[in-house]
């Protein structure tokens, strides 16, 4: 498990302890889940299988100047 230092609000860390208490989870695994979630929504789908039929057709056109 690595350690992270952040600098945060001291209203914001109490409102996130007193928010984790009564989810009886530590701020540290909250603040887990949500750069876990952040995380995914950057991660990209997966091609349809109609966008993989069109991978490639393009490096065959002819392009105008």
């Amino acid at each position: 498990m690595a350690k992270l230092t952040l600098s945060i609000d001291a209203a914001v860390v109490e409102k996130a302890k007193r928010y984790a208490k009564s989810r009886r989870v530590s701020v540290s695994k909250l603040v887990e889940r949500y750069l876990d979630l952040l995380s995914k929504s950057f991660q990209t789908p997966p091609d349809s299988p109609v966008l993989r039929s069109f991978r490639g057709t393009l490096k065959r056109a002819k392009v105008r100047a």
